[in-house]
């Protein structure tokens, strides 16, 4: 069991490619019209004068090493101990399903009510991944 949450881990570094990927089609062109100098991209505030999908792009793979992290540390644990079942690799594909979401709307049109819904609903999933986890390693011990 434990070797079938590989691909919901894959699924999500998956994810956070394609939102580099994202990045660099909105970034490179914002920053080829805008021609900034050397100077100005030394400053990381330069990038909030860019166009708002560019400035999502970017904002939205950062989030890719917030939580997410979490999620990895927790599936990893779960894969090395051979811990979980069914219901683990549910929520894990829960989780990954609904960054998905939330990186779409990010990047897309951005609505921040909806947005923070479904991120409010991978951070539930996330919380119950970690109960999972925990519940099958203390029944292990």
């Amino acid at each position: 069991m434990n070797s079938a949450l590989i691909a919901p881990v894959l699924a999500q570094v998956g994810l956070t490619l394609v939102t580099l990927l994202v990045l660099y089609l909105y970034r490179i062109p914002a920053l080829a019209i805008a021609k900034p100098s050397n100077d100005v991209l030394q400053d990381p505030r330069s990038l909030d004068k860019l166009p708002k999908q560019a400035r999502f792009a970017g904002q939205n793979y950062n989030h890719q090493f917030e939580a997410p992290v979490l999620f990895y540390v927790l599936c990893g644990i779960a894969i090395v101990a051979g811990l979980g079942d069914e219901t683990t690799l549910l929520i894990a594909w829960a989780y990954v399903g609904l960054r998905i979401v939330h990186a779409v709307v990010h990047i897309t049109y951005n609505r921040v009510m909806h947005r923070f819904a479904v991120f409010s609903l991978s951070s539930f999933a996330l919380i119950w991944l970690f109960i999972d986890v925990t519940r099958h390693y203390l029944s292990m011990v």
